[in-house]
C-alpha cells in the first residue's frame, strides 16, 4: 500500500513540477485550431464541413484515391484494375502511386466506415492529433503558440486540403509529427524516440519518394550519437541498413503494385547520360536542364506574384519560407559559435551564470538543427524539382514542405519575430488576396443536382454492372473512363458521375486516341463516354451495349 503511495505521490509531482497541466490546456487548444478553421472558412462560403462533397469537385486525382480505399475497406484490394492506358501493376490492382499513402484513410475506413465525407474527417482529426503532439513535445511558449496560430490562419491551403479527398493532410499531419518528436529528441535522447523517427521518416518515403531527405534526420542523429560512444562505423553501417531497406521496400512496392502512368513521373535522364553518352554530355544536360526548367521556373513564379497563377504562387510561397528558414539558419549558426567562444572562454572561471548559458546553448543547438534540416530539405526537394518533375503537376508537392515550415518557424526565437510576420504577409497575399482561380483554391460543396445525378447513377450503375468474383482482379471489372474526350455540347465529361461506381470496380483512365486506336484488342468490359462525342459513336457503330445512359454520359458494355 505505502509502495503504491509512493507511486501516485511521484506522478502527482512530475504533473506539478513540469507544469504538464498547463502544457495539456495548450495542447488542446491549439487542437482545436484546424477544427476552428475548417468551420470558419465553410461558415465565410455559407456552408459547413457537413457539405463538402467530393462530386462537386474537379480534382480528378480525388476519384482514384476515394475509390481505391472503398474498394480495399470492403474487399481487400479492388477486384478490378486502376491504371492508365489500361496498365495494371504486376500485383493486385492499385494505380500509379503507392497504396501505403493512403493507409490512414484505410485504417480510418476499416473502423469507422467510408463514404464520401470520411476522407475530410479523417483529414481534420489526423491534424487535430498532429498538432496536439507538436505542441506536448515541442513544449511551445504562450509567443510561439500566437506565432504558430498566425501563420496556420493564413496558409490557406491547410483547409482546403483537409477539407478534400487528397492525401497532402496525411503527409503533412506525419510530418508535423516528425518534427516535433525530432525536437523531443534532442533535448531527451533516448532510443526508443529515435525509433519512431525512423519509422514516421520510412513510412513517409514509401508514401512518396522525395520524403527521403526527411530519413536524413534521423541518420545524422543516429550517426552522432554513436560518434559520441566511439562507434562511430555502428552507426554508419546501421543507418545504411535501414535507409536500403526502405528503398528497396519502396522499389518493390513500385515494382509490384504500380500501375504504369500516362507519362514516366520522375525524369532520370539527368543521370542516366552520364552512362549512356559520357562525362561531359552528362554535366552539359544536368547544367541545362537546371537552366532551362529555371527559367520556366521563375516564369510561373512572377505570374502566379502578378495574376495569382496556382504554381506559380506555390513557387514564390516556397522560395519565400525556404528563405527564411536559410536566414534564420545562419543567425543562429553565428549565435551558436559566439556561445561556444564565450563558454570556452569561461571554462576557467565557474560562475552562477555558466548554467543558464549551457541550457540556452542546448535550446539554440536544437533549434538550429531543426532549421537546417528543414532548409537543406527545401533546397534538395527545389533541385528535385527542377530535374525529375513536371513543374505544373510538380508544385503541389511544395504544399506539404510549405505546411511543415510554419511549424518549424514558430519555434523561432527572436526579439521581434519578423520573419514570421513576413512569411504571413506572403501567404496573405498569395494564397488569400490572389486566391482567385476556383479549380485550386475553392472547396466543393454540395450541389442539388449534382448529387441527384450522382445518385441517379447509382441506381443505373448498380442495376448495369456485375461484379465478377472469380480470379480477380481482372478485366472484367474495370470501366473505362475516356479522360480527354469532348464534344460539341459540352466541354468534358462528367468524370464525377464515376463516384456513384460500385464498390470493388476498377477504373481505368484511358486517353482518347488510345481507346480509339486500341478500339479492337480493348481488355476492359465497360466504357464510359461522352455523350454524343467520338469514343460514343465507335462504339455505337461497333455494336456495344448500350447498358446506361443520360445526356451527359453513356455506359457501355463490350462483352
Amino acid at each position: 500500500m505505502r509502495v503504491r503511495m509512493r507511486k501516485l505521490d511521484g506522478i502527482r509531482n512530475w504533473w506539478k513540477e513540469d507544469k504538464r497541466y498547463l502544457l495539456l490546456c495548450k495542447a488542446l487548444l491549439l487542437a482545436l485550431l484546424p477544427v476552428l478553421c475548417c468551420i470558419v472558412g465553410s461558415a465565410a462560403e455559407g456552408r459547413s464541413i457537413g457539405e463538402v462533397y467530393l462530386p462537386a469537385s474537379e480534382w480528378n486525382d480525388e476519384l482514384f484515391y476515394y475509390k481505391q480505399v472503398e474498394s480495399i475497406v470492403e474487399f481487400g484490394f479492388p477486384q478490378g484494375y486502376y491504371g492508365f492506358n489500361e496498365s495494371h501493376g504486376l500485383r493486385l490492382s492499385f494505380a500509379a502511386w503507392s497504396p501505403v499513402l493512403v493507409l490512414p484513410w484505410i485504417v480510418w475506413g476499416i473502423l469507422f466506415g467510408w463514404n464520401l465525407l470520411s476522407p475530410v474527417i479523417c483529414n481534420i482529426v489526423l491534424m487535430t492529433a498532429a498538432m496536439f503532439l507538436f505542441v506536448w513535445l515541442t513544449k511551445l511558449t504562450w509567443k510561439q503558440m500566437g506565432v504558430l496560430t498566425f501563420l496556420f490562419c493564413l496558409y490557406t491551403p491547410f483547409v482546403r486540403y483537409m477539407l478534400s479527398g487528397m492525401p497532402e493532410i496525411i503527409c503533412i499531419s506525419h510530418l508535423i509529427v516528425f518534427y516535433g518528436l525530432a525536437v523531443n529528441y534532442q533535448r531527451r535522447e533516448r532510443a526508443g524516440k529515435l525509433v519512431l523517427l525512423f519509422v514516421i521518416s520510412g513510412l513517409l518515403t514509401l508514401m512518396r519518394p522525395y520524403m527521403l531527405l526527411f530519413l536524413l534526420l534521423p541518420v545524422y542523429f543516429w550517426i552522432r550519437a554513436a560518434r559520441r560512444k566511439g562507434k562511430i562505423w555502428s552507426g554508419l553501417l546501421g543507418s545504411a541498413v535501414v535507409t536500403g531497406a526502405v528503398l528497396v521496400c519502396y522499389a518493390l512496392i513500385k515494382h509490384y503494385f504500380g500501375a504504369e502512368y500516362f507519362h514516366p513521373l520522375f525524369f532520370t535522364d539527368w543521370i542516366t547520360t552520364f552512362f549512356t553518352e559520357g562525362f561531359g554530355a552528362g554535366v552539359h544536360n544536368l547544367f541545362g536542364t537546371l537552366y532551362w526548367k529555371g527559367r520556366d521556373f521563375y516564369a510561373h513564379t512572377v505570374q502566379g506574384l502578378r495574376t495569382g497563377l496556382a504554381s506559380g504562387a506555390f513557387f514564390a510561397g516556397y522560395l519565400v519560407t525556404m528563405a527564411v528558414l536559410l536566414w534564420q539558419t545562419a543567425v543562429d549558426a553565428g549565435k551558436l559559435r559566439r556561445k561556444r567562444r564565450r563558454l570556452l572562454a569561461d571554462a576557467d572561471n565557474v560562475h552562477d551564470d555558466m548554467q543558464d548559458d549551457m541550457a540556452e546553448r542546448n535550446a539554440l543547438r536544437v533549434r538550429l538543427t531543426t532549421e537546417a534540416h528543414l532548409a537543406f530539405s527545401f533546397v534538395g526537394m527545389l533541385f528535385a524539382l527542377l530535374l525529375m518533375y513536371k513543374l505544373t503537376e510538380g508544385s503541389k508537392h511544395l504544399l506539404t514542405f510549405m505546411a511543415v515550415g510554419v511549424f518549424v518557424v514558430s519555434l523561432m526565437e527572436t526579439r521581434v519575430y519578423k520573419k514570421a510576420v513576413i512569411l504571413g504577409a506572403v501567404f496573405a497575399y498569395l494564397y488569400t488576396y490572389k486566391a482567385l482561380d476556383p479549380y485550386d483554391y475553392q472547396t466543393p460543396y454540395v450541389e442539388t443536382a449534382r448529387q441527384a445525378q450522382v445518385e441517379d447513377w447509382r441506381l443505373r450503375f448498380d442495376a448495369a454492372l456485375e461484379l465478377a468474383t472469380e480470379d480477380v482482379p481482372n478485366y472484367e471489372n474495370v470501366v473505362i473512363w475516356v479522360f480527354n474526350e469532348q464534344s460539341a455540347e459540352r466541354e468534358t465529361m462528367k468524370w464525377q458521375l464515376l463516384y456513384a461506381l460500385p464498390k470493388g470496380f476498377g477504373i481505368s483512365c484511358c486517353q482518347k486516341d488510345y481507346v480509339l486506336q486500341n478500339f479492337d484488342s480493348l481488355n476492359s468490359r465497360y466504357i464510359v463516354a461522352q455523350a454524343g462525342a467520338e469514343v460514343a459513336q465507335r462504339c455505337a457503330k461497333a455494336g456495344c451495349v448500350v447498358l446506361a445512359q443520360d445526356e451527359d454520359i453513356v455506359l457501355y458494355g463490350r462483352y
